[in-house]
């Protein structure tokens, strides 16, 4: 089993910056996509930064030069720091891995459970 553990969300005035956190636990053999996906009420989930399996490194165009993507592979976590944030940005962020557990697994996609980020003067 899996498990994604997402932290840093909150309440944040315009400009403000956030980073968020998401550990990953569990019995893994290789990852290969991961980064963040964020939801508004009423919108669909969207990119925002992944790392894909290519080894690029993806933003939307929406957080380009604003968001930094990055990760700690001895902590197994991926960060995504959030600066000039935007009321836009208000979205529930979550974690996202594909990784398979054995050389002979299919690779699968794992979730975190979300953190809210608010935006808000």
């Amino acid at each position: 089993q899996v498990q994604l553990v997402e932290s840093g969300g909150g309440l944040v005035q315009p400009g403000g910056s956030l980073r968020l956190s998401c550990a990953v636990s569990g019995s893994i053999f290789s990852i290969s996509a991961m980064g963040w996906y964020r939801q508004a009420p009423g919108k669909q989930r969207e990119l925002v930064a992944r790392f894909t399996s290519g080894g690029t490194t993806n933003y939307a165009d929406s957080v380009q030069g604003r968001f930094t993507l990055s990760r700690d592979n001895a902590k197994n976590t991926v960060y995504l720091q959030m600066n000039s944030l935007k009321p836009e940005d208000t979205a529930v962020y979550y974690c996202n891995v594909g990784c398979r557990r054995s050389m002979w697994s299919n690779w699968e996609d794992y979730w975190g459970q979300g953190t809210q980020v608010t935006v808000s003067s």
